[in-house]
Formats: C-alpha cells, structure tokens, sequence
C-alpha cells in the first residue's frame, strides 16, 4: 500500500513533514494551499489529508484541525521520499577535530558522543567494542618506588590500561623486562576479557615446569590484567531531551528516562545494529524506547570491513532534521573507524 502512493499524496506528506519538523505545530490545508507546488483549493488537499490520515501516514491531535505524521510517516518519508546529501565543510571539520586521532583511543568514544550532542542538540550515543572483540598487543612494566609498578596494558586497536601495583616479592628492573617480554609472547592474539583465565591455567600448570623467573611474571600478569569491565553505552546530553514539546509530559519524560537508565535495552538496540552492519533508524514504537513514546534512534556502525566493533549515534524526538542528522551520524561513524585505523 505505501508504494503506492500518488505524487500529489506524496508531496502533501513530505511538505507536511517538513513544515511539522521545523515548527513543530500540526499542519493544516490553509498552510498547503500558500505553497506554490500546490495549484489546488484547500478543499482538495484537505481530501488529500484525509486519505493519508485513513492510510495511517498522518493523524489529527485532538485539539487541533491540521495533521502530525505518524510513525508509519515518518518510515514512509525516510525510506523513499528522503534525499541525503554530505554534511556541510565545517561540520565535517568540526566531527574531525572533535575525535582527535592524536589523543587516546578511549577518548575518541566519549568524544563522539559529545560532538554529535553539540551538533544535533539530541542526546549521543557510542556503543563501545565488547571485550571480546579488544585483542591484546602489549604489556609494558613501569618501575616507580621499590615495591610499587605501574602496568601499562595496551590492546591492539590502541586502547591503553593502566594499574598500579604493589609487588610481595623482589623484582629487579632487568627482571620487569623479562616478564613483559614473556607475557608479551605468551598472550598474543588473546582478546583482554580472556586474559586472566589464559594466565590463571598457565598459573595451575605444574609449577616445576616454570623456573622462578616465569612464575613471577605470571603473578604479575595476573594482577596487571584484573581491570573493570568500562561501561559498553557512553551517552551525552540525555537531558537536552527534556527541552522538546514532546516530552513535556511528566510520565512520558519519566518513560523515556527509565528507558535509558536501563542500559541493556539500549545495548541490545545497538548490538542490532552492529549484526546489521549498515545504519539504522528506529522511529517511535520500532525501537526499544517504545514506551516512551516519540523517539527516533539513528546509529551507525563502526570499525572495518572484516570487523564491526560497536555503532554511534543519536536518540532524540521523532520529530527531528532527518536529512542533516543522518550524514552526520554516518560521518561521525566513518571518522571514528579511521581514528582506530
């Protein structure tokens, strides 16, 4: 059925979605009929209004005549009526500067989310890489007072770990170097979740096979690669949401927010995402945020070709720019892959 709209059906949904996303009012005939691609009485597109209305593309708030678009609209709209373009020069530069490749790799995911808050004025979102997919590269020992170490554990996408240790047996800085140099062999290609259990079964083998030098560095490895879990969904802005018409509403806005307090709803949403490997777009009852009412969640996966290792995005009304959020999300996508890169 929604292919098969006419051409005067779907210019009165697209210039009705315009006109309800930049103002934010329901859209009546007497709007329509002032536009110069409209050469038709108000009572002909009030048909028009009404047959799209019955087709479920828009509906009629209670306290008004014009029309808002529904979700099914909204789909409608994305999916063949939308034309994307480039985000601007400057936006592109800004998303850029925004995720330095200079600075730290776990940087670069807060500064993601911070970038798109900025420029969309909705609440951004980074799904950070599982653990399983984070690779160990190297381990380096750092000698600080007699007993103290500092453990720099660094993953092979550039992601550094420190810890602080305090030794209960003597090490010498020759010593330190021999042990990196053997943890450094012996867990190669072993993704850092996986860490301890590898370090812990070479620690129950039978200790006469290690001389004391090895058991040593296994102790050490084992402290150094007890680090917490960060948490997988970084979000920035959540409260510019409150600032739309749309969550005025106290028990909308308390639904929304217990939506993103519960992470694991916004982690499955994402992880969606990222089995897709292409952008995807979650209006109103589509996504997890359902009960909430009126969100749109746009995001975009990151990483490379052969490994997808987390998505980007926005959350923030239905009524949004689509046509200049969705470049920015997909740009700021395309730059974070390169900043692992």
């Amino acid at each position: 059925m929604t292919g098969e709209l006419g051409e005067r059906q779907r210019e009165v949904l697209r210039a009705i979605i315009l006109e309800y996303i930049s103002k934010g009012d329901p859209v009546g005939s007497s709007y329509l009929v002032r536009r110069p691609e409209f050469d038709v009485s108000s009572a002909t597109l009030r048909n028009v209004m009404a047959d799209l209305e019955e087709l479920g593309f828009l509906e009629k708030p209670h306290t008004s005549a014009g029309r808002v678009p529904t979700d099914l609209g909204y789909r409608f709209y994305i999916d063949t009526l939308l034309q994307l373009g480039e985000p601007a020069r400057e936006e592109r530069e800004m998303i850029q500067q925004g995720i330095a490749r200079e600075a730290p790799v776990e940087d670069a995911f807060q500064e993601a989310s911070k970038v798109l808050h900025f420029m969309t004025r909705h609440a951004g979102v980074v799904q950070t890489p599982r653990a399983s997919a984070v690779v160990f590269h190297r381990i380096e020992f750092v000698r600080l007072r007699e007993n103290r170490v500092l453990a720099i554990l660094v993953s092979r996408d550039g992601h550094v770990q420190n810890k602080l240790l305090t030794l209960d047996f003597s090490m010498t800085n020759e010593e330190l170097v021999h042990a990196a140099n053997y943890l450094n062999e012996l867990l190669r290609e072993v993704p850092l979740e996986d860490l301890r259990a590898r370090l812990q079964s070479e620690l129950d083998q039978e200790r006469a096979l290690y001389d004391a030098m090895s058991a040593k560095a296994l102790k050490l490895g084992f402290a150094a690669a007890d680090i917490p879990r960060p948490d997988r969904v970084l979000i920035e802005g959540a409260g510019s949401l409150l600032e739309t018409p749309e969550f005025a509403d106290v028990e909308k806005m308390k639904a929304l927010f217990r939506a993103l307090d519960e992470k694991n709803k916004l982690l499955e949403l994402l992880d969606r995402v990222q089995r897709a490997r292409e952008m995807q777009i979650y209006i109103g009852a589509e996504s997890e945020f359902s009960s909430a009412g009126d969100v749109t969640v746009i995001a975009s996966p990151y990483g490379s070709a052969d490994q997808i290792l987390g998505t980007v995005g926005v959350i923030g009304p239905t009524r949004m720019n689509y046509q200049r959020i969705i470049p920015l999300v997909k740009f700021t996508a395309e730059v974070l892959s390169g900043v692992l890169r």
